[in-house]
Order: C-alpha cells, then structure tokens, then sequence
C-alpha cells in the first residue's frame, strides 16, 4: 500500500502529513525531528515508504487544516487511518468525541473509554497519537486543570486551545 506525503505551511509552523489510500495516518510538527522520524518509520513499517504524489486525501486535510486555522471549521471530515494498538485506537477515537473549544482531564479521557482506571496508560496512549491537531490531543489537560505534554510543545497547545476559545493568538493570527 503505498504513502504519499506534503509538508503542509500552518501558522504554528510547517507540518509533515502522510496518507494511505485509507486516510491520514500522520500529521506532525516538522520540528520535531527525532519523534517525526520514530512516527514516520511505525508508519512506513505498517505501509511502506511514502513518495510525494498527489493525494485527494491530503488535499482534503491541507483545505481542512486551512480552514480551521481561519476559524470556519471546527471538525474534521478527512478520512483517518490510525496506525497503533487496539487500546491507542481506543483513546485516540475518544479524543474525537471532545467537543471544539473544551477540554477534558485524562481522568475524564479514561471514563470515557470505560476505563476510569487507565489514567496513565490513557496519558501515554495520547503521547503516541500520530494524527496532531485533526485528532485532538491537545484537548486534554492535567485533573487540576494546567497543560501538560504536547508533542508540539505547550506553546503550540496554549495557542491551538486559545484559537478553540476564540481568544487573541501569542504565536501568530488568524
């Protein structure tokens, strides 16, 4: 199966995307190169190198990231295609459910899935999402209300939950 892949300009800095004919399977930082290399290689293992070639799939994701960063969406339509263990699919599927401009604790996070005492092991599966921004990760914060772990950084997250609540950007505009 192969992966196409676009760097893709946001206003918190250039992403790299990969899909498969299925969906989007990774949508990270470029920044963080040692992770982005560990993400890209658990992709291409399941998939296969990737070539950039066209993709109607990441077309949709650029136009949909676009939109979001302008304000006029607050859900994603692309197709996804995760790429984890059952349980990591689990949670990542759950951080769908949390609604644009609110925020969950972990321990909510772990309810949710109906396993109120998977805290950790939910806070470790979010630390492996593969899919930044369109899956939401960033949505979810610490029991006692202060931002914890980003794969992009807290200040990435305090500016994407900023964008969500409609307030004034430190790192850039809409």
């Amino acid at each position: 199966m192969a992966l196409t892949s676009r760097q893709i300009s946001t206003p918190l800095g250039d992403m790299l995307a990969l899909a498969s004919p299925a969906g989007v399977c990774l949508l990270e930082f470029a920044n963080g190169t040692a992770r982005l290399n560990r993400e890209c290689d658990q992709v291409q293992t399941v998939h296969g190198p990737a070539a950039a070639n066209p993709s109607a799939v990441l077309d949709q994701l650029q136009a949909e990231l676009a939109d979001y960063f302008a304000g006029r969406r607050q859900r994603f339509d692309v197709p996804l295609d995760f790429i984890g263990t059952p349980f990591q699919q689990r949670v990542w599927r759950a951080l769908l459910a949390i609604p644009y401009g609110a925020t969950w604790s972990y321990a909510r996070e772990a309810q949710h899935i109906g396993q109120p005492t998977a805290t950790r092991a939910v806070a470790a599966a979010n630390g492996q999402n593969k899919i930044a921004i369109v899956v939401p990760c960033h949505r979810v914060i610490g029991s006692n209300g202060a931002l914890t772990g980003y794969g992009g950084g807290l200040s990435r997250k305090r500016w994407l939950l900023d964008l969500e609540c409609g307030q004034e950007m430190a790192l850039g505009q809409r």
